[in-house]
C-alpha cells in the first residue's frame, strides 16, 4: 500500500490534478473541499503527508493545521493563492512544513512531499502491543487500523502502558508519574483517567485491566 495523502481544496479542478499526479506515483490520495470535515477525517484516519488550502468553507485552512497540531505531527504543506507575508508566517507558526503559492509545479510539489516524507520516515518510531500501535514521534496511536482521538493526558498513559505491557502499576505509582509529588489530589484522579482511557479506545479498552488491591495493568493478547 502506497503513502497516503490528504488534499484539502476548494478548487476541484486543482485538486484532481494534484490527485491524479501522485495517485500515478502511487500514492493513496483523498481529497476534501470543507475545512471542518477534513478536520473531523482527521480524527479518524492517519496519513503520511496533508496539502491544505488556506481559503476554506467551514474552517479556514490556518484553523485546520491547528486542529492537525493536537493530535499529530504528520508533514502539513499548506498551498495558497494568498502571498503574504505574515500568512506564511502564520502558517508557520502554527507548525505547517512548507509553503507553496499557486500556480506551482507538480514535479516540484512532489519533490517536496518525498523529502518531507522521507525525513519523518527516518525518525518514526513505532510501538505495538496487541491490536494497538503508536507513532511516538507523532505522538498518535491506532486500533486496528483506526486513529484514536486521545487528550494528552490519556495518550502519555497509554503509552507508558504500552512500553511496559503485563505490568502492574500501582494508583500511587501512576499519580506519581502522571502528576508529580506535589499534587494535591487524591488516587481518583488515576481512576478517572483509566475509565476515560477505556472509553477512547474503544473495544479493546478491556485489556486495561484492573488488578484488585494492586492497580492497573495492559494486558496484550497472544
Amino acid at each position: 500500500m502506497g503513502q497516503r495523502m490528504l488534499i484539502v481544496e476548494d478548487d476541484r479542478l486543482l485538486a484532481e490534478a494534484a490527485a491524479d499526479y501522485f495517485t500515478g506515483r502511487g500514492w493513496c490520495v483523498y481529497t476534501e473541499e470543507n475545512g471542518a470535515r477534513a478536520a473531523a477525517l482527521l480524527m479518524r484516519e492517519s496519513f503520511h503527508l496533508i496539502l491544505l488550502d488556506v481559503t476554506l468553507p467551514g474552517m479556514d485552512g490556518f484553523a485546520v493545521c491547528r486542529e492537525i497540531r493536537k493530535v499529530s505531527e504528520v508533514p502539513v504543506v499548506f498551498i495558497t493563492a494568498r502571498v503574504l507575508e505574515e500568512d506564511e508566517l502564520n502558517g508557520y507558526s502554527l507548525g505547517a512544513d512548507d509553503y507553496v503559492t499557486k500556480p506551482f509545479s507538480l514535479p516540484v510539489l512532489y519533490a517536496k512531499a518525498m523529502a518531507l516524507t522521507r525525513r519523518v520516515h527516518k525518525s518514526a518510531v513505532f510501538l505495538e502491543a496487541g491490536s494497538l500501535k503508536a507513532d511516538v514521534e507523532g505522538r498518535r496511536v491506532w486500533n486496528r487500523g483506526e486513529l484514536l482521538a486521545l487528550p494528552p493526558k490519556e495518550y502519555e498513559m497509554l503509552l507508558f502502558f504500552m512500553q511496559n505491557p503485563g505490568r502492574i502499576y500501582s494508583r500511587e505509582q501512576l499519580l506519581i508519574r502522571f502528576w508529580g509529588y506535589d499534587f494535591d489530589g487524591n488516587e481518583r484522579v488515576v481512576d478517572n483517567h483509566i475509565k476515560k482511557l477505556r472509553r477512547a479506545i474503544g473495544p479493546c479498552g478491556c485489556a486495561i485491566q484492573t488488578v484488585r488491591k494492586s492497580g492497573y495493568r495492559l494486558e496484550v493478547e497472544g
